[in-house]
């Protein structure tokens, strides 16, 4: 593992534009702190939004990680572009010469996936609990140490769509080509289901949406804007909203992982089958 990592970070090193979109992502994973200069005016309802519970332990896990999955198409590109570059440089087939098996291929690339999405998932907690410790009222341990499971559905989130940005930029071989066919299929995704819901019921429409591979992992981390204080003051106002589950939902957990597992699958099967 440790061999197959070390050679798709030096690839990552010499790769001038991989490693400028590497660092915009994680300086923009530090523009979350940025937030609390943010000052929301509607009419006679002003607040800055750092005075509305965002950053207030545990909620602030919550946040966080829902503001910080928003960026992740950046690192997207860094590993759709990085194996389209591989084919267009014959830097693959130079691989495979020199010793390196198609498994062993896929495995740095997942690896490089993990590795990705366990950095940022660690680089988010210690942006979120600086965040906290200056701005959180409430600093218990007991409190501090609460609602981390949000964490375990950021990496999760993202070490699915990384794993489908792999077989994408491995079936279709070019970065372009492959980034539109993501969006291709996120937008088709979507028009499924909203035609899909002409036809079924509510209930059946929202059980197809929650396996399919990008809905399920948008699922993982619900929308926290509804929690924050200003929100729910004025739902008090209008009397009141239903109650919602925040949770991270472990039914899209489980789905999110086997999608993982058959991007992956997939992309192998699709370098063992060529000739490269």
């Amino acid at each position: 593992m440790i061999r197959l990592l070390s050679i798709e970070f030096f690839k990552l090193r010499h790769n001038r534009a991989s490693k400028v979109l590497t660092i915009f992502y994680f300086g923009l994973l530090t523009s979350i702190a940025l937030v609390t200069a943010i000052k929301v005016e509607a009419g006679p309802v002003s607040f800055k939004l750092a005075d509305q519970g965002i950053f207030e332990f545990p909620f602030i896990w919550h946040f966080n990680t829902y503001v910080a999955a928003l960026f992740k198409f950046f690192l997207l590109f860094v590993i759709v572009s990085m194996v389209a570059n591989e084919y267009a440089n014959k830097t693959l087939k130079q691989n495979l010469i020199d010793g390196l098996s198609k498994k062993e291929y896929i495995l740095s690339k997942f690896y490089m996936v993990i590795a990705m999405s366990l950095a940022s998932t660690v680089f988010v907690f210690i942006v979120s609990l600086t965040l906290g410790l200056i701005y959180s009222t409430n600093k218990g341990i007991d409190v501090i140490f609460t609602d981390w499971e949000y964490f375990v559905g950021f990496f999760v989130k993202l070490v699915s769509f990384f794993s489908l940005g792999l077989f994408m930029g491995i079936w279709i071989k070019r970065s372009a080509f492959a980034i539109g066919g993501l969006f291709i299929f996120y937008i088709l995704e979507g028009l499924s289901t909203w035609i899909l819901g002409f036809f079924i019921s509510k209930d059946l429409n929202e059980m197809i949406q929650s396996v399919l591979p990008f809905n399920s992992s948008e699922l993982l981390i619900p929308q926290p804007f509804k929690r924050m204080d200003a929100i729910q003051d004025i739902s008090n106002q209008l009397g009141g909203m239903p109650e919602q589950d925040y949770s991270v939902p472990l039914f899209n957990l489980f789905i999110s992982l086997l999608w993982t597992a058959i991007f992956i699958y997939g992309a192998y099967t699709l370098i063992k089958k060529r000739d490269l």
